[in-house]
């Protein structure tokens, strides 16, 4: 048993959030529950709280493009346990989510009861992926995420669609050359918070330091929003 009982539930669905909510304080003894309604309030309540042990995601809440974002979490959050719980059971999603390094993947169709079976697997030190993983994906599905990967890749190089609010105006504040305690100021965030959105940005943009970063967000980002950049 984990010695702190706090879990963040990241949802854009209230309902789901509460019902979740209730399963993880009743059934598996939860004391305190975080809820969010997007990416962006889930990394800054991570930031904000040292006590999180778990924390669960939907993959198609607002500012949550790819599982990406959940790498860049596990970057700065390596102790904790992160679970997506999602409605997509696509062989695609599931296993990037754990090529991101989650620690399980929960289908949302499941009873309270699997559900919380399925979650109580991950805190006991197992990765849980639905049974469904076990066998061989449709040529329709490989054909699907084949071309997901590569609009995923296209999009990366071209456009910055990808970016939530909060980690577009990171990157406006990086190419301007503000550091990440100027940046963390000016937003009024945690520095803990920008280097998760740093973290993310990285691996969006597919580069390797803040330099890349920079030298890419310039050609990427538009001139006249460079000029409006929060300040």
């Amino acid at each position: 048993m984990n010695p702190s009982r706090v879990a963040l539930v990241a949802d854009d669905d209230e309902f789901f959030r509460i019902a979740l909510g209730f399963i993880l304080k009743n059934k598996l003894h939860f004391t305190e529950i975080l809820e969010t309604g997007s990416l962006d309030e889930a990394i800054e309540r991570l930031s904000e709280r040292d006590d999180i042990t778990l924390a669960l995601f939907d993959l198609a809440m607002p500012g949550m493009q790819s599982a990406a974002s959940l790498a860049a979490v596990r970057d700065i959050h390596p102790d904790l346990m992160v679970v997506v719980v999602s409605a997509s059971s696509r062989r695609s999603d599931i296993l990037a989510a754990l090529t991101a390094g989650i620690n399980g993947y929960v289908p949302k169709g499941l009873g309270a009861s699997e559900l919380a079976e399925a979650i109580g697997t991950i805190l006991n030190g197992a990765v849980y992926v639905p049974p469904s993983m076990a066998g061989r994906a449709s040529p329709s599905e490989e054909a699907e995420g084949a071309a997901s990967r590569g609009n995923q890749e296209e999009r990366g190089h071209r456009t910055i669609e990808f970016l939530t609010p909060r980690q577009r105006e990171v990157l406006l504040l990086l190419v301007q050359g503000f550091s990440n305690k100027e940046i963390a100021r000016k937003l009024k965030l945690g520095e803990g918070t920008v280097k998760i959105h740093m973290a993310a940005l990285f691996r969006g943009l597919r580069v390797r330091n803040r330099q890349e970063a920079a030298a890419a967000g310039a050609r990427l980002l538009p001139m006249t929003e460079s000029r409006n950049s929060p300040v």
